[in-house]
């Protein structure tokens, strides 16, 4: 058995290295997963590092705590008022689209590589589900930016599509251990399952928000640390009594998110940080879970499954699931394309692992090379699609400010960036001259990358960037004084 510190050692090595690569090759465009994919299988014992692991129900507990992890993030990066116009197009493709995918996939391996029907079937539910974090990851390496709904759609739909397939999987896994089962009873779990895994996400999410903000610990460390312990908490309660965990984690981080709460800034940066730990933990520990030469044997299956499930599957799922929404063509096309499997599909390929199904080993080869297919056909060629459908556009690159201002609940202040235009009327007085109302004031000036602290007597040049610290009530008469312009003569 290795010793504590051979496992540090090699951990701490392993996560080390794949940050520095993914740095190094950032505008490449490759997507993360298959950089760090590809260091876990380096270090396997097929690889130079010649790792043995073949603990699959290891893996998939680290895969678990580590998808935990990243849906409470991601919920908490979840913009509500952002998604609030998508919610219906959001849930369809989360919902009724894993199902379409699910289901030609299944049905297009039964028919085209003559597999059992059900494991046909489990193959295309477990690579249902979709990661779109993998996808902004190469957006944001080619500063392409998404016009429109198009990015909180697929924000919406990668965090909330997940536990379908979990449910699909599990259920099938079912199906083929007791055939006997009637199947209206999967029905009700998944009735069950969504349900209660809502109802607690909202309501521990509620609860979590209230404890927050009356806890008063006088260290704020504490903060994380008990927003952690309330996302582990909601997933293994939903979960203990049949709900969905992972949609719980999820409606949790939202609602956390959206609500004020003190540390708000410090717990977003906090579980940014933890998520990406969790990604690479993750996607390091299945990659040495898969052996190289497996793969090469299953090639031709592979690229048959990975070509109906992007060229068939995902796009007529996504065109189904938004038959009545009003985007444009050209955008459901993109959203078809963007479809990219990552980290669930191959946590969820160990669950016939550990339960034993005829051909466990099979599907867990496959799902891992449509996962490989998928990052590197669809993932280099996001920009491109994205430019030729005319869906991106591009902004420039914000320098983010020194001074960072934490709302805390009951306050009416908040903190906004004003560019002067070159003929504002602003520009060229003091700010004692500008009449500002008492409770609002400039606490920063940003003057050709250099930043100033003003005084009453600080005169202002067009182009500065100025850092108001104003009352929400006052913000129109504020906004109005720096918007001015002069008068020509």
């Amino acid at each position: 058995m290795l010793s504590i510190e051979y496992i540090l050692l090699i951990g701490s090595v392993l996560i080390l290295f794949s940050i520095i690569i993914a740095r190094l090759t950032d505008n490449l465009g490759v997507p993360s997963l298959l950089l760090f994919l590809g260091i876990g299988m380096l270090a396997g014992f097929e690889g130079p590092g010649g790792i043995f692991f073949d603990d699959a129900a290891l893996s998939q507990s680290v895969g678990i705590i580590a998808l935990v992890v990243i849906l409470f993030a991601g919920g908490m990066d979840t913009q509500w008022r952002s998604v609030r116009p998508v919610v219906k197009e959001g849930i369809t493709l989360a919902t009724f689209g894993v199902l379409i995918t699910a289901a030609i996939v299944g049905f297009g391996i039964y028919y085209f590589l003559h597999l059992p029907l059900l494991t046909s079937l489990l193959i295309g539910a477990i690579t249902s589900s979709t990661d779109a974090a993998a996808v902004f990851a190469v957006l944001r390496s080619h500063n392409v930016h998404l016009k429109g709904n198009l990015k909180p759609l697929l924000e919406l739909e990668s965090g909330s599509n997940d536990p379908m397939a979990v449910f699909l999987t599990i259920g099938i896994i079912q199906i083929i251990q007791l055939p006997d089962a009637p199947l209206f009873r999967i029905v009700e779990i998944f009735l069950l399952q969504m349900g209660l895994g809502a109802v607690f996400g909202f309501a521990i999410g509620r609860g979590i928000v209230f404890t927050l903000n009356h806890l008063r610990v006088a260290y704020e460390g504490l903060y994380p640390v008990f927003t952690l312990a309330g996302a582990g908490f909601t997933y293994a309660v939903t979960a203990s009594i049949g709900g969905s965990g992972f949609l719980a984690v999820y409606i949790a981080g939202i609602i956390i998110s959206n609500s004020d709460i003190v540390q708000k800034r410090s717990l977003l940066r906090f579980f940014d940080g933890l998520a990406w730990l969790g990604q690479i933990t993750m996607f390091l520990t299945l990659g040495l879970l898969v052996f190289p030469s497996e793969l090469v044997l299953i090639t031709g299956s592979g690229l048959l499954i990975s070509f109906i499930l992007m060229f068939i599957a995902r796009p007529v799922s996504v065109l189904a699931g938004l038959a009545f929404s009003p985007m444009l063509w050209r955008e459901k096309i993109f959203i078809s394309w963007v479809g990219l499997r990552g980290a669930v599909p191959i946590v969820l390929a160990t669950f016939p692992l550990i339960a034993r199904v005829d051909s466990a080993d099979l599907i867990f080869n496959i799902v891992f090379f449509i996962v490989l297919t998928s990052a590197l056909l669809q993932g280099w060629t996001i920009p491109l699609v994205a430019k030729a459908l005319g869906v991106h556009s591009y902004e420039e690159k914000t320098e983010h400010s020194p001074l960072e201002f934490e709302q805390l609940k009951g306050t009416d202040a908040e903190i906004i960036d004003i560019i002067l235009s070159f003929n504002a009327d602003a520009a060229g007085r003091s700010v004692v001259e500008l009449g500002m109302p008492p409770d609002s004031l400039i606490v920063l000036i940003n003057r050709n990358g250099e930043y100033l602290v003003p005084s009453g007597g600080t005169i202002l040049q067009a182009g500065d960037t100025l850092l108001v610290l104003v009352n929400k009530t006052n913000l129109p008469n504020v906004k109005e004084i720096f918007t001015k312009q002069k008068k020509a003569l």
